[in-house]
């Protein structure tokens, strides 16, 4: 998020200076290249960097007291062995920035925090500066795939503030996309921060309702697919994000519900967030379906090989945070599986993150003497598959359609078993 922020700030003509610890990423960003895969941010990088509007150093300097805002964007992962944030990280930038910040300057927040949050750094910021800051928070909600376009074209800022000056600020900084008509909302920073934990809960609980669907349909012989375009016509519903499959993943959403219901009970509202849990569960639960299909078709999985294509969280990502296609792979591993993994961008991450892991750079080397495939990542290199030439190389033609994104009646008339989650393909075929 960071980088991105930096990039777009500088794509709107600020002058930006980012500072990143971590000399391997810092290297690479001085150099013009991101350290992640996000589509067109190198060249937005590179472009931003020969026009002087951008540089980066591994901590702040004298530079830094010129800056009229400082952003947050560290990562606030979930803390090992708990539901809860990791707010750390936070209270380690804002002490390395205590020192080099002018009393007029506004520290804005846009990492995603428990409420409550911003009070602390405000007393922690103060006790390392000497003088009451300026402090707001500024939630992002960035898309990994389409993160530059979303800073750029957001379709709303939010700013939690307490005083003119923050307020002031930050509304110079946005003046050229709320020109545009983009809405800028100023709330107190409170709402601010449950803003973002708010709508990634309410999207995981849109995507989980639709799995929680396609369940029932399972066992009864309905379609969720059709069952998710017949509700989505309903204008209080709405067909986004109402797609069954494997459910949701990535560094936000499964780590932001979790620490969402860590800091309700710490405020003792608990129990106001409790269906987060069901949530949660019901998400999960749609990686064990990947491989109840595949034992249900295959009988024993031990020494049958199951080639699982999409390794990345999402497509137009290299993320493997809480990944379902890598959960799916290690579940299918350990029921005996021979899991082969291919991937068209994140394969080294793959291999650095999770070496217990085979992979393959070739979906037709891949796919080769295999028993079945799980389409577990929705890439458009996926859909564009001729399942008749895949099908010559397999051993057996059973799709296992984690995503209903591929063209069923294509890969059926190729002679392949389709079975997609939530769907009832048997009744759709007569």
């Amino acid at each position: 998020m960071g980088a991105t922020h930096a990039v777009a700030m500088a794509e709107l003509g600020h002058e930006v200076i980012g500072i990143e610890a971590n000399p391997d990423r810092l290297r690479d960003l001085q150099n013009g290249v991101i350290p992640f895969f996000e589509p067109g941010l190198d060249e937005a990088l590179q472009k931003v960097i020969a026009a002087g509007n951008i540089t980066f150093k591994p901590d702040h300097d004298l530079e830094s007291l010129e800056a009229d805002i400082h952003f947050l964007c560290v990562g606030t992962p979930q803390l090992p062995g708990s539901y809860a944030a990791n707010t750390g990280y936070l209270r380690d930038a804002v002490k390395a920035l205590a020192p080099f910040l002018r009393e007029d300057a506004v520290v804005a927040g846009k990492s995603t925090v428990p409420v409550g949050t911003a009070q602390e750094l405000t007393a922690l910021l103060a006790a390392e500066a000497g003088f009451a800051p300026h402090l707001a928070w500024n939630p992002e909600f960035l898309r990994e795939g389409t993160a530059l376009e979303d800073s750029l074209r957001p379709d709303r800022i939010v700013i939690g503030v307490n005083d003119a000056r923050s307020e002031e600020l930050l509304r110079q900084v946005y003046k050229s996309i709320t020109d545009l008509g983009t809405p800028f909302l100023v709330i107190d920073i409170p709402t601010a921060e449950l803003v973002k934990v708010a709508a990634n809960s309410f999207l995981a609980t849109k995507i989980s309702f639709i799995n929680a669907m396609a369940e029932v349909a399972e066992v009864a012989g309905a379609d969720a697919v059709q069952l998710a375009e017949a509700i989505g016509y309903d204008e209080r519903i709405g067909n986004k994000f109402l797609r069954n499959g494997i459910g949701f993943g990535g560094g936000c959403l499964p780590k932001d519900i979790r620490a969402f219901m860590a800091r309700a009970e710490e405020l003792g509202v608990g129990k106001a967030v409790e269906f987060l849990a069901d949530i949660d569960a019901v998400n999960l639960r749609r990686r064990d379906r990947v491989v109840e299909i595949a034992q249900r078709e295959l009988g024993s999985l031990q020494g049958k090989k199951v080639v699982v294509l999409g390794a990345a969280f999402k497509p137009n990502s290299d993320d493997l945070r809480d990944s379902p296609s890598i959960a799916i792979a290690d579940l299918l591993k350990k029921a005996g599986a021979s899991v082969v993994v291919h991937d068209p961008i994140s394969l080294a991450n793959v291999n650095k993150q999770h070496p217990h892991l085979t992979t393959e750079q070739s979906v037709e080397l891949a796919a080769k003497d295999a028993d079945a495939l799980v389409l577990a990542t929705e890439w458009q290199e996926y859909r564009n598959l001729d399942p008749a030439a895949i099908g010559s190389l397999v051993k057996h033609k059973l799709l296992i359609e984690g995503r209903n994104a591929l063209p069923v009646e294509k890969w059926q008339a190729a002679g392949w078993r389709v079975i997609a989650l939530g769907r009832n393909l048997e009744a759709v075929a007569q």
